[in-house]
């Protein structure tokens, strides 16, 4: 724990792993709360805290959890940074809830690996160290030894998930009645992106271009034209707003095309097709093969999921005598007939909730969403690091990267969802008793 840090994020760890629920089914853990610095640690609300432990009690722990970081703007202690660099080359499964990403990115311990964080601050982070493969989209992500998890409620999901991959679901669901949540929580991040940038570019000469954009996303216009708006050739334009943003420019101008399409699709009774022409999109097929990549749906069945879960809305529009909307293939009316097409099909484990077109499937190594990243997956390689330790049990779904077939005790295989090359790992003999710090 740090000082400053929000009180929410550093109690989750606590009340997950710091009490003893076994009368109710769930493996006790030991837990040490470690000061990541000199106290007494202050966190909101003028609250003053004193932990019992320092950082050399990292070197006993089987898993360290980094549950918040004051300011994304703050560089981490080094001597805390060099504390979980030594944990995780001794063995040690390293998380970061919530902007305790940014303290595993400053120790290192993100290069070349899929991570995620408050979607306010995965801008932030993708700019800052660009070797990090950010998904501002997830609720949380599982790279094996290294786990980050999105703001707040989020980092819940992510140690229920832990206690899952440890012990069975059994005693996940068991601690999930117990803290009164539920076990898997559906979908991500995606609801509640907007249109927001880094703050860093409030004061950049691009925060007039970006501003414009923004107004305009019903025109079309491309890349070309936003790099000619800043007087910049389209390459300087490029690295300009990558290094801004973390993200390329046609990433960034298609992902909020897209979200101006989904509030439309929302708010309005416009068609699909004319949908697509106000966001600026050529075509609707241009429309639906983007919307899908990034919201694992297609507009028509999108728009038919979020007004099922508005019955009343829906009757006041019937009772007024108001034509149902029809679907994207113009067979059947989107509501009132819910027989004739059959739900979205949804995904498991960390993309839990992604909507899939009806008669589809997954492909894997296919992302759903959308990513901010300075390079492609493809491009990210890291090199092998110590077998994760302290796992028992039977493993979860997990978003993992990075092939560790050839590491004994690994065991190879894809599994439908995950990134190419993804593998399971298993326990390690005497891990067990390792304390969580």
């Amino acid at each position: 724990m740090f000082s400053g840090g929000p009180i929410f994020e550093s109690s989750i760890p606590l009340s997950v792993f710091g009490v003893d629920r076994q009368d109710a089914g769930v493996p006790r853990y030991r837990l040490l709360v470690c000061a990541g610095e000199d106290g007494p640690l202050r966190t909101t609300g003028g609250l003053e805290l004193t932990a019992p432990y320092g950082l050399d009690a990292l070197g006993r722990a089987g898993t360290v959890v980094v549950p918040a970081w004051r300011s994304i703007s703050q560089p981490p202690p080094a001597s805390a940074l060099t504390a979980l660099r030594r944990a995780h080359e001794e063995g040690a499964r390293i998380i970061g809830l919530c902007t305790g990403a940014f303290v595993l990115a400053a120790a290192g311990l993100l290069d070349g690996r899929p991570a995620t964080t408050h979607w306010m601050y995965a801008p932030t982070l993708a700019k800052r160290y660009p070797s990090v493969h950010v998904d501002p989209r997830e609720l949380y992500v599982d790279d094996g030894d290294i786990l980050t998890s999105a703001g707040t409620a989020a980092g819940i999901d992510l140690c229920l998930h832990v206690v899952r991959t440890d012990h069975g679901a059994d005693a996940a669901n068991a601690l999930a009645r117990r803290l009164v949540v539920p076990p898997r929580r559906s979908g991500g991040q995606e609801r509640y992106l907007d249109r927001s940038l880094p703050e860093e570019i409030g004061g950049d000469p691009l925060a007039e271009v970006v501003a414009w954009a923004l107004e305009h996303l019903h025109e079309q216009f491309d890349v070309e034209t936003l790099a000619a708006r800043a007087y910049m050739s389209r390459r300087t334009f490029d690295r300009r707003f990558r290094s801004l943003t973390g993200s390329a420019p046609l990433q960034w101008l298609i992902t909020q095309r897209v979200l101006q399409a989904q509030r439309l699709l929302e708010t309005s009774d416009y068609s699909v097709d004319e949908v697509a022409g106000r966001c600026g999109f050529r075509s609707p097929v241009a429309l639906r093969g983007h919307f899908r990549r990034q919201l694992g749906s297609s507009p028509a069945s999108y728009r038919m999921a979020f007004r099922a879960r508005r019955p009343q809305e829906g009757a006041e529009r019937q009772d007024r005598g108001d034509r149902p909307e029809r679907s994207e293939r113009g067979d059947a009316p989107a509501e009132g007939l819910p027989h004739q097409r059959r739900a979205p099909q949804t995904l498991d484990g960390p993309q839990a909730g992604r909507r899939l077109e009806p008669g589809k499937r997954h492909e894997p190594g296919k992302p759903e969403s959308d990513v901010y990243a300075a390079r492609t997956p493809e491009q990210h390689g890291r090199a092998d690091g110590p077998e994760i330790s302290g796992l028992t049990g039977t493993p979860g779904l997990t978003r993992l990267r990075g092939d560790r077939g050839g590491r004994p005790g690994g065991r190879p295989g894809s599994v439908p969802g995950l990134l190419p090359g993804s593998a399971r790992s298993t326990a390690m003999p005497g891990q067990r008793d390792r304390p969580v710090g």
